[in-house]
């Protein structure tokens, strides 16, 4: 087994830039790279799709069990000839200051994989020595096996920092990237620009690969790899009663782009057939559904176009109407709300369903870990049932009437527990993404419900 992990000093020191440069590097060399991402994150794994070719995975320690991440990485490198991780804000940061949990530094423990550390050293030379030092003492359980400079400013900085860290550090040093804003990758309001909006200006990808090419060793990083040993399997997906096959319609353009693979494919396990369509182009949904699930995503940019597509909103709220389950995160939330205060300031109808607005508040960022309680029977299961998820957006709702109900009851550290999870017949809205790996059943809750809708319903488009 071939893996690595890059992690960073901290957030925005250019690892996904490494990463995604060493990914198109491996690729040259004829390598089929498998791509997985430390974190609740979305936007990474939709660029690592774009290099390597192939769906990318996340691996989080808080929303997902150590079974879970070990049974996910070992089927989806397995035919891999080498498996590339990129971890999450700094090498140590997770849910907490007092523990590791959701950090990189626990996926590589739990891996057993070697680190490489990502640090940005624009500002400093012999300082750098300083902090690896510091990297490699914090915790003796873990390893930093070797170190990229990146930003470096001339030949003679580099050398500078290969002197200071080769007489006082353990990691070797694998090389570096030179200060080139040409290599800097396009962001917005809440990250980088995702994978379906063309983020990468015309010859990037070859311009970054060679600077990679020409920066590091990759003889040396293929080198430190190989990972001896073999890992104990988890259980894996338990095998599940199928029953008749329903049709859930799934929301993916560049407004809704937000989905973890995993959670997709645990839908399809439990007998979903899972049919795609974009709520900016789609003058209608797909025919025969039984359920529609909305991910998160950019609405706000695309708000205009949304709104306009009045036909497929109807539909949309027809279907909500008849009863059919809807799921709809963060974003695909907002779409079911009465309109959206876009980024443009103006306000655009949407779909209806809640009757409340969603406004854009780019100072008032919600960012977190969450942990769900159901309180009310939902399309994605009944009171009592429990799983874990995360909010990150700078949105926010106008609170609706009194009279809609509330489905969750979410707990965050450091914060009194709040209600939350908006309820309109079967429609089930939320800021919170989940995964379904955390909770398997709230996914089965989903399509059963499905299911049973379209046994007894007295609706279904294109039926």
């Amino acid at each position: 087994m071939r893996v690595i992990l890059i992690a960073g000093a901290g957030s925005e020191v250019g690892k996904t830039t490494v990463t995604l440069g060493v990914m198109a590097a491996l690729k040259r060399r004829g390598l089929k790279v498998q791509a997985f991402k430390v974190g609740p994150d979305f936007i990474d794994p939709g660029l690592h799709t774009l290099i390597t070719g192939r769906p990318s995975y996340n691996l989080d320690g808080w929303l997902l069990s150590r079974d879970y991440i070990l049974e996910c990485f070992l089927r989806h490198s397995s035919d891999a000839d080498i498996a590339v991780i990129e971890g999450v804000m700094g090498l140590f940061d997770g849910y907490r200051g007092t523990g590791e949990e959701g950090s990189t530094a626990q996926i590589a423990k739990w891996l057993g994989v070697p680190v490489v550390l990502v640090v940005d050293v624009k500002g400093m030379s012999r300082s750098a020595a300083a902090l690896l030092q510091g990297f490699e003492g914090f915790d003796p359980s873990l390893e930093v096996t070797a170190v990229v400079f990146n930003r470096t400013g001339s030949k003679r900085h580099f050398q500078w920092l290969k002197e200071a860290v080769g007489g006082t550090c353990k990691a070797r040093v694998l090389g570096h990237l030179p200060w080139d804003d040409g290599l800097r990758l396009p962001e917005r309001h809440l990250g980088l620009v995702t994978a379906l909006e063309d983020p990468f200006p015309a010859g990037y990808i070859e311009r970054l690969a060679t600077a990679i090419e020409a920066g590091l060793d990759l003889t040396e990083l293929l080198g430190l790899s190989g990972v001896e040993g073999l890992w104990a399997r988890g259980p894996g997906p338990e095998a599940v009663e199928k029953g008749p096959v329903c049709r859930i319609g799934v929301a993916y353009d560049q407004a809704f782009c937000f989905y973890y693979p995993d959670s997709l494919d645990i839908l399809r396990g439990f007998g979903a057939e899972l049919i795609c369509f974009s709520p900016i182009r789609d003058p209608h949904l797909p025919k025969g559904v039984h359920g529609l699930y909305f991910g998160g995503g950019y609405p706000e940019l695309y708000a205009d176009a949304l709104s306009r597509n009045e036909g497929l909103k109807k539909e949309v709220l027809a279907l909500a109407e008849a009863g059919a389950p809807i799921y709809a995160e963060c974003g695909g939330f907002m779409y079911l709300c009465q309109g959206i205060v876009g980024m443009d300031g103006r306000y655009h109808p949407m779909v209806g369903v809640f009757n409340t607005v969603a406004d854009i508040a780019r100072k008032r960022l919600s960012l977190g870990y969450r942990e769900i309680r159901l309180v009310k029977d939902c399309p994605l299961g009944k009171a009592g049932e429990g799983t874990r998820g995360h909010e990150f957006h700078y949105s926010e709702i106008r609170e609706p009437h009194s009279e809609v109900l509330r489905a969750y009851l979410l707990e965050a550290q450091g914060e009194s527990p709040r209600q939350e999870g908006y309820l309109y017949k079967n429609v089930l809205g939320t800021y919170v993404h989940q995964h379904f790996g955390s909770n398997p059943t709230m996914a089965q809750n989903f399509v059963l419900n499905c299911r049973s809708w379209a046994g007894i319903g007295h609706y279904a488009l294109g039926e």
